[in-house]
């Protein structure tokens, strides 16, 4: 067993006690908040802002307090309703997980991980979070903050590298406690560290509960010199960019939107072809009997 495998007990020992003390008041880290209630999150905190997510995560819960309820709804409701949350084809997977949970699983949100997995739209972290933090049973956690403290504080590297789900999970699994509530915490805790103190760009180490523990902190800070996954292209003027802007007037239209109304949205023609293409291929537009284009 190597120094860094040594220190992992006091690495997660002092992160749960570091995030008992001080850790942000989010919803669904609070007593009470159902399981509907995480797995709605979850689905919404996925490459969005917790600060975009909260009001309206607030407004969907109010509207869709169950599961039953969201299945209730047509899909196209789901997808209106998810405003300026990105990436809208999550409010369709997640219109359809309601409606499975609803069937398969009496309206309650299942508890076991390959359940959970055999719902559209959720992954290995999506499946474990909902386990982990709304149920309490003794999973590892894993996102991209999690990894980056690993990372440094384990393994001195100032960054993780490409996501590899069993090397990151085993890694995980090795700093938990015993004890499923313990175990909770250190997943809650290591999200939390790597969101708000070990942070990408200009981590506050003087405020870090494992700086002295931490082993890239021990090493000198060395720059991180392995595989990196590709830069995201800009969005402006890219084909996500004009899929956006098509959604947003059908999700501000109740009659059929036009060609010529799309047509209006973007003067390149065969990039807003190929992005209405692409919505349509997605479920996430239908043409219209009447002409025009409408949520599903």
């Amino acid at each position: 067993m190597d120094g860094a495998d040594d220190q992992r007990p006091a690495i997660a020992g002092r992160v749960a006690d570091w995030y008992r003390e001080d850790h942000r008041d989010l919803p669904w880290r609070r007593p009470g908040f159902t399981a509907w209630g995480t797995l709605v999150s979850e689905f919404m905190l996925q490459q969005t802002p917790v600060a975009r997510v909260i009001p309206r995560l607030e407004e969907w819960l109010d509207r869709w307090p169950t599961p039953a309820d969201l299945a209730a709804s047509p899909a196209g409701e789901a997808v209106r309703a998810w405003a300026n949350l990105g990436y809208p084809r999550r409010a369709l997977w997640l219109h359809a997980a309601a409606v499975q949970i609803t069937e398969r699983h009496g309206g309650d949100v299942p508890r076991d991980v390959e359940a959970l997995l055999a719902l559209t739209g959720i992954g290995d972290y999506t499946a474990r979070a909902v386990a982990v933090f709304s149920f309490g049973d003794r999973h590892p956690v894993v996102d991209t903050n999690t990894r980056r403290v690993i990372a440094r504080a384990v393994h001195g590297q100032g960054q993780p590298g490409p996501p590899h789900a069993r090397r990151d999970l085993a890694a995980m699994d090795a700093l938990l406690p015993d004890d499923d509530g313990d175990a909770a915490v250190v997943n809650a805790a290591m999200m939390e560290l790597g969101a708000v103190v070990c942070v990408a760009r200009s981590p506050r180490c003087d405020e870090c509960p494992v700086a002295e523990l931490c082993a890239w902190r021990a090493t000198g800070y060395p720059a991180y010199d392995g595989p990196t996954k590709g830069v995201q292209k800009a969005y402006e003027g890219s084909d996500r960019h004009v899929r956006g802007l098509i959604m947003r007037e059908l999700r501000a239209a109740h009659v059929p939107v036009t060609d010529a109304e799309i047509a209006s949205l973007w003067p390149e023609s065969v990039q807003r072809d190929r992005a209405l293409a692409g919505l349509l291929a997605d479920g996430l537009a239908v043409r219209s009997s009447r002409g025009g284009y409408l949520l599903p």
